[in-house]
């Protein structure tokens, strides 16, 4: 505690700016990733992630510095409704489509990247979020706050509509739903969410924020709602206790959040594992006594 306090004490501004960006990306990325899991779509956050890097590798070739957000925010958002309507018209397949965009980007980017004064160090930081969150600047914390608050209020305010697609689209269809319009909208909040949340663990792994906590929800949680509620849960504790665990520790806080994601997944695996057992174990239990005979 008292490390903690120090390290508050000597970098406030520092401290704030990553801990309101990573509460809010949780948040976001835990609510957007369930419905992507249940929809088969949590490839695309990583597609995304790695269409990312090469956005931040154009940011950085063209000197945006704190208005690098401002340049990979379109060109995600664009690679985002590109794969949906790949996926959704059945143009390509959806592996297929993401596969092109991922290793793509990742070429471009790497290539991009070699016309910036530090090379190596810009690519490292861009994958793995290595110094990021010391980078991050008023400015980004203040378009996180926006660019969050939007998402969690169309996800909020369209929570019915996005339920409904979630499980059956043909049915929401049927209803008067305009499916593919909801589809375009959870493109783009995906896309942004991966954006902001590059900033923190980098683009190699911004993925696990999406896919890691919904994964980790289903195995202790059975409806929609406790789902969404415990996996957004689960996205703030991992967040906290990686984060002050790199601090403590001296490691990487993008790689430290993800491995805490990790752990929680395997705990929750187990526990799942452990209440079936138990409630087969009471089921054998139970005697059921044959009918009467007249």
């Amino acid at each position: 505690m008292s490390t903690i306090a120090s390290i508050f004490q000597n970098m406030p501004e520092i401290m704030t700016r990553a801990i309101v960006v990573g509460t809010l990306v949780s948040v976001c990325a835990s609510l957007l990733g369930v419905t992507l899991v249940l929809k088969r779509y949590s490839m695309i956050g990583d597609g995304l992630s790695h269409v990312g890097f090469g956005a931040l590798a154009i940011a950085t070739v063209l000197s945006a510095g704190s208005a690098s957000m401002a340049v990979s925010l379109p060109i995600v958002m664009a690679s985002a409704f590109a794969l949906m309507w790949l996926t959704e018209n059945r143009r390509m397949q959806g592996d297929a489509a993401i596969a092109v965009l991922s290793t793509g980007a990742i070429a471009i980017g790497t290539l991009l990247f070699r016309f910036s004064d530090n090379p190596y160090q810009d690519i490292c930081n861009s994958l793995f979020g290595t110094a990021s969150m010391a980078l991050l600047t008023d400015a980004d914390m203040w378009i996180t706050v926006g660019v969050s608050t939007a998402v969690l209020v169309l996800f909020v305010f369209f929570y019915t509509r996005i339920f409904s697609v979630t499980f059956d689209s043909s049915f929401a269809k049927a209803t008067g739903v305009r499916v593919n319009a909801y589809a375009m909208m959870l493109a783009a909040l995906t896309a942004v969410t991966v954006v902001i949340g590059m900033k923190m663990v980098g683009a190699i792994m911004v993925s696990g924020l999406i896919i890691f906590p919904a994964l980790s929800a289903m195995r202790v949680a059975k409806r929609f709602k406790s789902v969404v509620i415990t996996s957004a849960a689960l996205s703030l504790g991992c967040f906290f206790i990686g984060f002050f665990l790199s601090l403590l520790i001296e490691v990487q806080p993008g790689p430290a959040i993800i491995a805490v994601h990790v752990l929680a997944f395997v705990v929750c695996c187990i526990v799942s594992a452990v209440k079936t057992r138990v409630k087969a174990r009471k089921n054998r239990s139970i005697v059921v006594e044959p009918p009467c005979k007249a």
